[in-house]
């Protein structure tokens, strides 16, 4: 079968502008037949502008569409669901109080003349998901009484049930573990093996390589490039989408570690982690890793008061702290950004100013008033340096882009002039543009003599970044590596437990 046989969706010569901003710029995109196609670029390079085009949801002011070799002038919601392209979004978007059926069925309910048959629309659909992924979920179950990845496999099943051609799934692992990652991955594989388009929108590149048949770079608007990820490599798709090299993603540091800041000895959490020790120095970015479930997390979390540790000691600038709380921890002049920005990172609802002063709203208090011209002058101040995206301070940080968000968290603690930073997996979900400018940023308060503690998952920004890699196995602290002496296939064997083999090559 010839490529314009296997295409579904043919877009060219899109174009979109919101007033002076031109989000696509003659942008093209083929979708293809029993095929996994990647859609990456940073936060603003067109990916979203173009599939709310293909969704029907924007009116593109140039360009055609073709679906299925027919021309569409205007495209709506509907028309598209009836053309059998459906969108798995982010946020799962189902009734909490439906049954499985019900949620699938929902606007297409089973029955016979007026009346609906709930027992009918159970059946059809523990039938859709025992072709499709080998097992059905209980029919009686609630949607709100399902984990996240089950709810993913019922947003998918109702695409199915409406006959669909063509999935777009937007970020659909972001908040999945790594096995649920695996399961959906192997029901995309039987899915696109009988046939169906899917279009898979990531920042994880990791992802994007062992899943994908192709993969399109948009950068700018427009798209600069479609390659197989096998042959090119997560390096190259890199640098496609931000016009550099990646090793010029990571800066390099020019200042050397100072004196010891933090000194964590034998620390232990009952059932979590034990006899854990390690320094922290002045100026030195220190990255923390392991598997799901190793304890590297609740390390963190006691760092920072969010747990108590039950044994051993936590020192600050040579004197024992206890660490019973956040405020402690504060106080102690410790930062902490957390991995789930929008829940415990910043609060949505409130403006760029008032997230930014948060955590130190003392420093622009007098006699219990609020100095609102000193407060503005320093958050305009924090805006510049974090070149933080948005119009004005007073814009609502729920506004912002993910990217934009973790640069907001940041400030909050930058303004509290903060000695220790702890950083849980900070450029989760984060587009490689902005990730350069966290980077930039954790780098310049290193130069100042700040101490970084950073938990990530991702291996290459490990090794990229840091100074130094502490590895953690079921609890234990295996192993404290130069990131210079060390790859991510060495640290990946560590946290699995290949203690002996890893220290032997680190050496």
């Amino acid at each position: 079968m010839d490529k314009s046989a296997r295409t579904i969706v043919s877009m060219r010569g899109i174009s979109k502008s919101f007033g002076p901003v031109k989000a696509l710029v003659d942008a093209d995109l083929d979708i293809e037949r029993g095929s996994i196609m990647g859609l990456v670029g940073q936060n603003g390079a067109g990916k979203s502008t173009i599939i709310k085009v293909l969704a029907g949801i924007l009116k593109p002011d140039a360009g055609t569409v073709e679906i299925d070799g027919v021309a569409h002038s205007r495209l709506t919601p509907a028309l598209v669901e009836r053309l059998g392209i459906h969108f798995i979004h982010q946020d799962r978007l189902l009734v909490p109080t439906a049954t499985i059926g019900e949620a699938i069925f929902l606007g297409y309910e089973k029955g016979f003349g007026p009346f609906v048959s709930r027992r009918r629309m159970a059946q059809r659909a523990a039938e859709l998901m025992q072709r499709y992924f080998g097992f059905s979920l209980p029919a009686g179950t609630l949607v709100q009484e399902l984990s996240t990845a089950q709810q993913k496999i019922v947003q998918i099943t109702r695409a199915l049930a409406n006959e669909a051609k063509v999935l777009v799934l937007d970020e659909p692992t972001a908040a999945l573990v790594k096995s649920e990652v695996d399961s959906l991955f192997r029901v995309l594989r039987r899915l696109r093996d009988d046939g169906i388009a899917i279009v898979f929108v990531s920042h994880y590149m990791q992802e994007i390589e062992d899943l994908c048949d192709r993969v399109v770079v948009m950068r700018n608007g427009t798209d600069v490039g479609s390659v197989d990820p096998r042959r090119a490599g997560i390096d190259e798709i890199v640098s496609m989408m931000v016009a550099r090299d990646v090793g010029d993603m990571f800066p390099k540091r020019s200042h050397g570690p100072g004196a010891t800041v933090l000194s964590v000895r034998e620390l232990s959490l009952k059932g979590r982690f034990r006899d854990v020790s390690f320094d922290l120095r002045r100026g030195e970015v220190v990255g923390l890793t392991g598997l799901l479930g190793s304890g590297a997390k609740e390390i963190i979390e006691c760092l920072f008061g969010l747990s108590v540790a039950d044994g051993g000691t936590i020192e600050i600038e040579g004197e024992r702290r206890r660490i019973g709380s956040a405020v402690s921890a504060v106080g102690r002049g410790i930062a902490m950004l957390p991995e789930d920005r929008r829940a415990h990172g910043v609060a949505l609802g409130l403006s760029v100013r008032e997230n930014a002063t948060l955590a130190s709203l003392g420093r622009y208090s007098r006699f219990g008033f609020v100095d609102k011209r000193r407060e503005r002058a320093a958050v305009d101040g924090l805006i510049r340096e974090l070149a933080i995206k948005t119009p004005h301070g007073e814009a609502l940080v729920r506004q912002l882009s993910g990217g934009n968000q973790q640069k907001v968290a940041l400030a909050k603690w930058l303004s509290c002039q903060s000695k220790i930073y702890v950083l849980d997996e900070p450029t989760v979900a984060v587009d490689v543009g902005s990730k350069v400018e966290i980077y930039n940023l954790l780098n310049r308060l290193s130069a100042e003599g700040a101490a970084i503690l950073m938990l990530s998952s991702d291996l290459l920004e490990l090794v990229g970044f840091c100074d130094r890699i502490l590895v953690v196995y079921r609890g234990a602290l295996v192993g404290d590596y130069p990131a210079a002496a060390v790859d991510g296939d060495m640290l990946l064997a560590a946290a699995s437990g290949a203690r002996a083999t890893t220290k032997e090559r680190a050496a």
